[in-house]
């Protein structure tokens, strides 16, 4: 049996953490470096960082913040947003991140996957895909889901695939930060057509989501942002309840922090 990946997401404006409500109305929470490091002494998986503003702006600002980050966090560092080139992975990876999740670029231009693929490696290559619910399909968003593309978030996906991305980051705008749970029909759609991981991202708010996403779905990781930000969770409770319903987990070492 697949284990089951715990991931943190932590939306950035920088300098700020925020968490809004289907990608809108976002409200400043605090230091991002001070919620990854909470995290991480929970035994967090793995941390998402996704700077929502770097399409719009045509950069990322991610890099001070992943540097100072990886001093004291020891777990893989996904990072997204603005992100349109070798150059601009290359900045990133050397500030310490392990794997890099594109949207826009890959919309705009498929071959950016193929190209980090080739150069990185599959596992460094994390397509971030945005759905959006219409009446028989999801369509995939970008620029922090304000804009359509036109395309089947099922088709993308596999297109995805095919072009080298060695994992999938699925969110559902409708969802996201509502706490009314997974669009498990949106992961199911997916998982049952790739191979590569899908992580499930947008709408989290009490366990019984996670049920119905990793059986259901069939869901390969779950990001949280509000249900962790805002404490309604414990990494202990999430872990326990994965651990009882025969979901394997990683078990974390126990950290020794400074005095």
């Amino acid at each position: 049996m697949r284990n089951i990946r715990l991931i943190a997401r932590l939306d950035i404006k920088a300098p700020n953490l925020v968490k809004g409500i289907q990608l809108e109305g976002l409200r400043k929470l605090g230091d991002p470096q001070q919620y990854a490091l909470r995290y991480y002494t929970e035994g967090i998986d793995e941390i998402f960082y996704l700077d929502i503003v770097a399409s719009l702006y045509d950069r990322n600002s991610l890099t001070e913040i992943i540097d100072k980050t990886t001093r004291n966090v020891f777990v893989p560092i996904t990072v997204g947003g603005g992100l349109r080139s070798i150059e601009d992975v290359s900045q990133v990876l050397r500030c310490g991140a392990d794997k890099v999740s594109i949207n826009t670029a890959a919309i705009k231009n498929p071959n950016v996957i193929t190209s980090v693929a080739r150069r990185f490696g599959n596992q460094c290559m994390v397509l971030s895909i945005e759905a959006k619910k219409k009446i028989d399909h999801w369509e995939a968003y970008y620029d922090n889901g304000r804009e359509p593309s036109g395309l089947n978030v099922v088709d993308w996906a596999i297109e995805g695939e095919k072009r080298g991305a060695g994992e999938i980051i699925l969110t559902s705008v409708d969802q996201e930060g509502t706490g009314r749970g997974f669009d498990t029909d949106l992961v199911d759609a997916v998982t049952s057509s790739v191979d590569i991981p899908v992580v499930a991202s947008g709408g989290m708010g009490q366990l019984d989501h996670l049920f119905d996403v990793i059986t259901k779905g069939r869901a390969d990781a779950v990001a949280m942002a509000n249900v962790l930000h805002h404490k309604k969770l414990s990494l202990h409770e999430i872990r326990r309840y994965c651990i009882d319903n025969g979901w394997p987990v990683r078990h974390p070492t126990k950290i020794q922090q400074n005095d």
